[in-house]
């Protein structure tokens, strides 16, 4: 799905996403990515939420995010409610949905300036 063919602003962004990957800016990714406006990590080892372990929040939460999307795939899946507890506990927002809609809501709040970061999951 094309998200964005012009460059929006001086940060990261994703162009689009597929089942294959995630397009940021010009470089395809094959596998999971934590992004923020300024930052991709790729050793984020993830493959999908069922893999998804406290240690791999500690990487999403290194950034000082003011507010997490988790992209979980092609279809929305909840994180168990002991790993929510991560982020509000920190005060930081959370919220989880496929990963289509994800990058969507990510090229928005960082157009908007907002401290936002994606751990995004291709499917």
């Amino acid at each position: 799905m094309d998200l964005t063919l012009q460059k929006p602003g001086n940060h990261l962004f994703v162009r689009y996403a597929t089942p294959d990957g995630i397009q940021v800016v010009d470089e395809f990714y094959t596998s999971a990515i934590i992004l923020s406006a300024n930052e991709i990590i790729t050793d984020w080892p993830v493959r999908s939420v069922q893999d998804i372990e406290r240690h791999h929040l500690e990487k999403i939460l290194e950034l000082a995010p003011e507010v997490v999307l988790i992209g979980t795939g092609r279809e929305q899946v909840f994180l168990p409610p002991e790993q929510m507890m991560v982020f509000y506990e920190r005060g930081v927002g959370i919220e989880v949905m496929n990963t289509n809609a994800a990058c969507r809501t990510f090229n928005v709040l960082v157009s908007e300036s907002r401290n936002v970061v994606g751990a995004l999951i291709p499917g």
